[in-house]
């Protein structure tokens, strides 16, 4: 069968369309995105701004018309921390209804955490042992642990790099000049200060592999070394805590407009790498992880491999 998977998030409006059946590997047939950087569309009242709204019913809307072109036989919507955190998410999510016929899922954080974890889980197989899955989103950082395919612990913080970006470097996309060293030295210790509260409930619960998902981590790891996207999916790729310091260390003092020249940095994300790059460090650091390996399946593939799971048996 034909499945999409549309998926709001706080960067990108992705649509991802694979062919599968259940017990069988998902082989994507489409995939499009719309980068609208949601997270950095809410206002001071905490409400998506009208543009915000303007532009996602507009990448919804496509979205569906590439899906219905394309034969779906099941299209699953969901939205995450941008459309969930906003004041007027109700609202959002009843025009986009109304104008795109499209219901939008809102996704929990322990609920991203736990697709996440699950599309790692079946990446690696029950080999992997017990394992740590780290997620950098745009508006929020997403952990998850445990033994089995559902986690021991998943849990969510407010440290997407899209949310960092705008609340304390203030930089915008294509800026000629870097954050000021005192707003990164806040920004690392207000991230500090957010992993403290959970760092030891995960350290508790333990693990042998530690993994991480998203465009950052890959962007990260790409800068640090690892192999570019051409190399292929299955090309194994990982992040040492002494590459990425090195990393961090000068990309604090590039501007934006300047990073995008680096082999693998998008344009849409340039100027949220270095808030995705603290994170990362801190997350690292903090539970004492010297290397990560890079799975390039994440939220999209676990909502995807659990709506399989629940197909009857042909």
């Amino acid at each position: 069968m034909r499945l999409g998977v549309l998926d709001v998030g706080s960067n990108t409006v992705h649509l991802l369309v694979v062919d599968a059946h259940r017990g069988a590997h998902p082989w994507p047939a489409h995939s499009e995105k719309a980068v609208l950087r949601l997270a950095e569309q809410i206002g001071p009242d905490g409400a998506l701004t009208t543009a915000g709204a303007d532009s996602l019913v507009k990448a919804v809307a496509a979205a569906k018309e590439s899906a219905v072109g394309l034969d779906t036989d099941d299209l699953m919507a969901f939205a995450t921390s941008a459309v969930r955190d906003a004041t007027n998410s109700a609202e959002v999510l009843t025009r986009v209804q109304d104008e795109t016929g499209v219901r939008l899922e809102v996704l929990t954080g322990a609920d991203e955490a736990r697709m996440t974890f699950l599309a790692v889980r079946r990446w690696f197989g029950w080999s992997a042992g017990r394992l740590l899955v780290l997620d950098i989103g745009g508006g929020s950082l997403e952990i998850a642990a445990g033994i089995d395919e559902d986690p021991d612990a998943a849990v969510s913080l407010p440290l997407g790099a899209g949310r960092l970006t705008r609340d304390h470097l203030q930089v915008a996309s294509g800026s000629p000049t870097p954050p000021q060293a005192e707003q990164v030295e806040k920004l690392r210790a207000y991230v500090d200060g957010q992993l403290d509260a959970v760092a030891g409930r995960l350290i508790e619960v333990g693990w042998k592999r530690p993994v991480a998902t998203s465009k950052t981590f890959r962007t990260l790891s790409r800068l640090a070394g690892a192999a570019p996207s051409g190399a292929g999916l299955w090309a194994r790729r990982r992040l040492t805590r002494a590459g990425l310091r090195q990393v961090l260390g000068f990309i604090r003092h590039i501007p934006p407009a300047q990073l995008v020249e680096l082999d693998g940095v998008s344009v849409g994300r340039a100027h949220q790498l270095l808030a995705g790059a603290v994170v990362a460090e801190a997350a690292m650091r903090r539970l004492d992880i010297d290397t990560l390996d890079i799975c390039p399946w994440a939220l999209r593939e676990g909502v995807i491999l659990r709506r399989l799971d629940q197909l009857a048996p042909m």
